[in-house]
């Protein structure tokens, strides 16, 4: 069982002197930079000017810097870029001030668990992974609660790494809900895993062949689009608020017993394979010297991919039928590498087999 760390066990005091840079004001940069400085803590952020984070940063307060400033001028250096960008920004800037004494920090592991950064042995690394985005971190925050974290400590070169993560952690609001001691490398494997194989990669996929075999037989794709895709938010909630028993004792018998009697004829021992083949991937580090290598390339496969997903029916289906429903107040995102998308047209009739005419 995972060691898990309270108020009582964290002491700001070990940032006390300290300046902390934040470098990346997105949605995790903001959420980390402002409840810092509400905790009391020196804080700087390093954005790039022009951009829309940049313009936010100075609404909240901040005058951003560039990532080369604030490293030079923080003994703490909080490290919120996109994995992929972290390694050459880490070289070019945060690097050359990078000194004994100094410590450095991620909310992911990827970097340093695959070797795309090396610190100094002179300087503390951890890491605070706070679960739950930074919008999240900051509201329950601003309401006297907090969002649980992940610590963990890969260099001690001072002998107060962990405080001083720990210190971090409670400037965020972490610790009073508890944080919970792991490592660099099961911090990083789990979140692979966890969003290859489930959240994203194997919902997203299960969601469509659930879609496609219902239009398939004939069935009307809208229809399909509800049973399959929309209303697996309604369980899902129940799941996050009340665990998978939870979510069985508040659905109605019918769907209790055919999901019990034929979810493991979908989730099936050939599925548990592939699973452990694609965590032994992550574990040997071939996922990484992939996604690596795909950046390096311009990212080819990714982009077709998103496209590809972009022109399925259930995407056209699915901006149609939100339309109908105000309340959901979604908010457009648009993936990166791929084509922003307007309103998508109604999707045409396509044959299915079995169809009645």
């Amino acid at each position: 069982m995972a060691k898990i760390y309270y108020d009582k066990d964290a002491d700001l005091k070990f940032l006390k002197g300290k300046r902390v840079a934040v470098l990346g004001y997105g949605i995790q940069g903001r959420g980390h930079a402002l409840n810092l400085r509400d905790s009391g803590v020196d804080v700087v952020v390093a954005q790039r000017p022009g951009g829309p984070h940049y313009a936010q940063a100075q609404a909240d307060g901040f005058q951003p810097t560039s990532v080369a400033e604030a490293s030079a001028q923080s003994q703490v250096i909080m490290i919120l870029l996109q994995d992929t960008l972290q390694p050459e920004v880490y070289r070019s800037s945060v690097a050359p001030h990078l000194k004994a004494g100094k410590a450095l920090g991620f909310a992911h592991g990827f970097n340093i668990h695959f070797h795309q950064i090396e610190p100094p042995r002179e300087a503390d690394v951890f890491l605070v992974a706070p679960k739950g985005p930074g919008s999240l971190v900051r509201k329950l925050f601003t309401e006297g609660a907090g969002v649980p974290s992940l610590v963990a400590v890969h260099q001690d070169a001072s002998g107060q790494a962990k405080a001083i993560a720990l210190a971090y952690a409670k400037g965020l609001g972490s610790t009073r809900a508890g944080v919970l001691e792991t490592t660099f490398a099961e911090e990083t494997e789990t979140d692979l895993f966890g969003e290859q194989t489930v959240l994203c990669g194997g919902a997203s996929e299960l969601i469509k062949a659930g879609f496609e075999t219902l239009v398939q037989a004939g069935y009307q794709p809208e229809l399909a689009y509800f049973e399959c895709l929309h209303e697996l938010k309604l369980i899902v909630d129940m799941i996050y608020a009340q665990g998978i028993q939870g979510m069985w004792s508040r659905v109605s018998e019918t769907a209790r017993y055919g999901g019990l009697t034929r979810g493991g004829r979908i989730i099936t021992d050939a599925t548990r394979a592939e699973m452990r083949k694609i965590l032994e991937e992550i574990r040997s580090g071939t996922f990484a010297k992939e996604w690596i290598t795909e950046t390096a390339a311009g990212r080819p496969v990714f982009k077709a991919l998103l496209e590809r997903g972009d022109r399925h029916l259930v995407e056209l289906v699915g901006t149609r039928l939100r339309s109908m429903m105000p309340w959901i107040g979604q908010e457009p995102v648009k993936a990166q590498g791929s084509k922003p998308k307007g309103a998508s047209p109604k999707p045409k009739r396509v044959k299915r087999v079995g169809a009645k005419r």
